[in-house]
């Protein structure tokens, strides 16, 4: 098998650009979001991997960016479960050996479900082998289903194969499949333990910390900040969290929001304030993994009525911690 690849770029009518490498001939494909890769994502990897194995060509995960809701809702799409740095390092997790990361313009948008085997999978890849949700489609005519896929598959020499819809139970919502706007709807309810059984971990954000106003070190309360790069979060509000930093953890209180108190923003940011010291943290990678919901985001009349709020918060968690430690 070949080492880890990524590649991202723009797609042109009638024109592929092979994202490896010029011997690149054959592989086992599967699309898709993969918001969360979360455990029906992880099942349907499985059977790739597996596959790619048995026929010792290489895994590859054709992906988009943005994500196809997000270009045709903007701002106003779901939020996403997690980041393309992280979704792309979950896959190679999964034991993925590539990652084709399409630019979903409007020429991909076009493009139907014909012509999108035809240029991408057969002319770009040389697809042998096509794994596919049960309920999936694509194509600007949405006919890029199973049926037609089969149908193609004989037209063009590959195999296509579909996977059962894998489903759990919730103490929130039964038994259903699972998805990531399952996911989400658990997520937005702060039921955190249900949305890590439908995950396989614990929800998290991962990003750098970033140089920010230095407001909270001002008040009293430190804390690292991350961008998130986004419109929408899935969570918001203030959370007891854990912050892994340095192969460490620490017991954290985080903000998700837009600092109305502050003046606010147009997007949400992270905000972490660790309850024991950290070091220096400015430009590392981090984690943070939600644990539970202290209270929304609110906006105080002064910083004073701010500062007290925080300093209860913080023993909110503290408590949270120290009986579920």
């Amino acid at each position: 098998m070949t080492s880890h690849q990524f590649a991202c770029g723009r797609f042109k009518q009638a024109q592929f650009l092979p994202p490896f490498d010029a011997t690149h001939k054959a592989c086992v494909v599967t699309i898709g979001s993969f918001d969360g890769v979360h455990l029906g994502h992880q099942q349907l990897l499985q059977q790739v991997v597996a596959q790619a194995a048995h026929l010792q060509l290489p895994s590859v995960v054709i992906v988009f960016e943005p994500q196809p809701h997000e270009f045709f809702s903007k701002e106003n799409a779901p939020a996403r479960l997690m980041r393309l740095r992280e979704k792309v390092q979950a896959l190679f997790a999964a034991g993925v050996d590539k990652v084709l990361c399409l630019r979903f313009n409007q020429q991909l948008r076009n493009l139907t479900a014909n012509d999108f085997v035809e240029q991408v999978l057969v002319k770009g890849l040389g697809v042998k082998y096509l794994v596919v949700g049960d309920d999936f489609k694509f194509g600007c005519d949405r006919s890029g289903d199973f049926a037609a896929l089969q149908q193609q598959g004989e037209k063009h020499g590959f195999s296509v194969v579909d996977t059962q819809t894998q489903l759990a139970t919730t103490e929130h919502d039964g038994t259903d499949r699972i998805s990531s706007t399952r996911i989400r709807a658990l997520l937005e309810t702060d039921k955190f333990d249900q949305a890590a059984a439908l995950l396989g971990a614990p929800f998290s954000v991962a990003g750098r910390v970033v140089y920010g106003k230095q407001l909270g070190r001002t008040l009293g309360f430190p804390t690292a900040n991350i961008g998130l790069g986004r419109y929408r979060s899935p969570v918001n509000g203030v959370y007891g969290v854990v912050l892994i930093a340095n192969d460490q953890r620490y017991n954290a209180v985080a903000n998700v929001g837009v600092r109305p108190t502050l003046g606010g923003r147009n997007k949400p940011i992270l905000e972490v304030h660790a309850l024991t010291p950290t070091g220096n943290l400015y430009g590392e990678f981090v984690r943070v993994e939600f644990k539970f919901k202290i209270r929304q985001e609110m906006k105080f009349t002064s910083l004073d009525a701010l500062k007290n709020q925080i300093a209860d918060d913080v023993s909110t968690a503290k408590r949270y911690f120290q009986s579920n430690d």
